[in-house]
């Protein structure tokens, strides 16, 4: 894959970055640079190996999902400057 001097200035655009006219073709050489290895990497087989969030095997901890604390909303509300109908009010703020 090779990337013209016109679809380098569309990436800077999308990316928001501004790059001189003159610069464009030295960036677009560094991109295909990286994209060449990009491609090198499609070649290495991995079949067999198993996909991994981490390079230590780990397992995350996991607790029980029980409610422990609910239907407490007057305790809550007793709290709040406003309520009404169990609910916080506050300012409008948009109008």
């Amino acid at each position: 894959m090779s990337l013209d001097k016109a679809t380098v200035a569309r990436i800077a655009t999308l990316a928001r970055i501004k790059v001189p006219e003159a610069d464009l073709e030295a960036l677009g050489q560094e991109l295909n640079k990286i994209l060449h290895w990009v491609e090198q990497l499609d070649q290495v087989d991995t079949t067999g190996v198993e996909p991994m969030t981490s390079v230590a095997a780990m397992t995350l901890p996991l607790r029980p999902d029980w409610v422990t604390d609910g239907d407490r909303v007057d305790d809550i509300l007793k709290n709040a400057p406003n309520a009404m109908h169990g609910f916080f009010t506050v300012p409008k703020v948009v109008e």
